[in-house]
């Protein structure tokens, strides 16, 4: 039977790479899918990896209709075997609906791939909707590792090399972006609340503050 399964986990742990495994598999099948994204480090209209891979996609902007955009492109002789969605926590709720659609109607597999929570912690609105409607989620198994070498399960964004809490929630960037820019870091729960970044802990290492006493 399709499903709509949602792949979830922190930045950095490889979902986009899962997300092009797929299409790479089943594509080397002869089957042909339809790959959406949305606001992809690389660029509109991209699925890329931070291993170097990357591949066409539409760009799912919030006025797309996914489920009329597939029935549109099936109706005029296109071949659609199954859908894979990236960054599928920037979609808006109605999308995922959408998505759930394409498989019960269209009988497709949709393969969804985002992030959870926010850097503030909460959940973004698609990946709610997706933890509500999909028939699978699952946590990828490679996981990220916080500075301290602790699981990763939070992700922290940073202006300037500082965390911040504050802001709007879908600003682009990229983990191990230039130290001036928005960037996003992941952190284990306990720095994540501490607000302790790896630049921070290092700061931390050489202050005067920290370091041992020693007597003469």
């Amino acid at each position: 039977m399709p499903e709509l399964v949602f792949f979830s986990g922190t930045m950095d742990c490889g979902k986009s790479t899962l997300a092009l495994q797929i299409e790479h598999n089943r594509s080397a099948r002869g089957l042909q899918g339809m790959i959406f994204t949305r606001d992809d480090r690389a660029g509109a209209g991209k699925l890329s990896s931070r291993l170097g891979l990357v591949t066409e996609a539409v760009e799912a902007t919030p006025a797309l209709d996914l489920y009329a955009f597939v029935v549109d492109l099936m109706s005029r002789g296109g071949k659609t075997d199954y859908v894979i969605v990236d960054e599928a926590q920037f979609l808006v709720p109605d999308q995922i609906d959408q998505l759930a659609r394409i498989v019960d109607e269209l009988n497709l597999d949709v393969f969804a791939f985002g992030i959870t929570t926010d850097f503030r912690t909460k959940l973004f609105p698609g990946s709610q909707r997706l933890i509500e409607l999909a028939d699978r989620v699952e946590t990828l198994q490679v996981e990220a590792m916080c500075w301290c070498g602790a699981r990763a399960t939070h992700n922290a964004r940073t202006v300037g090399g500082e965390m911040v809490v504050d802001g709007e929630q879908v600003v682009v960037g990229d983990v191990g972006g230039a130290a001036e820019e928005v960037g996003y870091e992941v952190l284990c729960r306990r720095h994540h609340r501490r607000r302790m970044t790896s630049a921070a802990s290092r700061a931390a290492a050489l202050s005067p503050d920290v370091l041992p006493v020693t007597s003469h």
